[in-house]
């Protein structure tokens, strides 16, 4: 990713932040450029709860590059409190531990590095809630 996308694209990455359509009031995460409910391109911004539950999760173990050092990691669906679903990574629990309806919370992690000398890139990733 270049330096130039990632800067455009850090606040709504560092704050679970989304778009909502003022037409229709469909929520989106990523934002987009039209609503898909409505065809609007009207949208206002959209604070994604930060606490959900997985509702399933694979477990990666053969990485794309750039992530092998990462290995085995957990990608799961979660299904946030306010209704919004994303992809995440979850961390901070062993991969044989994690099972659908775990309660997670966001978490602000380091995400990949682009080489030794090469941007850092951070973001959301979710972990077991301790309750």
């Amino acid at each position: 990713m270049s330096v130039p996308r990632y800067w455009r694209e850090e606040v709504p990455r560092y704050r679970l932040l989304g778009k909502e359509c003022t037409g229709c009031g469909a929520k989106f995460f990523p934002a987009r450029p039209v609503c898909t409910e409505c065809g609007s391109t009207e949208f206002k911004d959209h604070k994604l709860a930060e606490v959900g539950e997985v509702v399933t999760w694979t477990v990666i173990r053969n990485p794309p590059p750039g992530f092998e050092k990462y290995k085995p990691y957990v990608v799961a669906l979660i299904e946030l409190e306010d209704g919004m679903r994303l992809l995440s990574q979850v961390v901070d629990v062993d991969p044989d531990e994690v099972q659908t309806g775990m309660s997670v919370e966001a978490v602000f992690r380091r995400v990949k590095e682009d080489g030794k000398t090469g941007i850092i890139q951070y973001g959301y990733k979710f972990r077991p809630v301790v309750e």
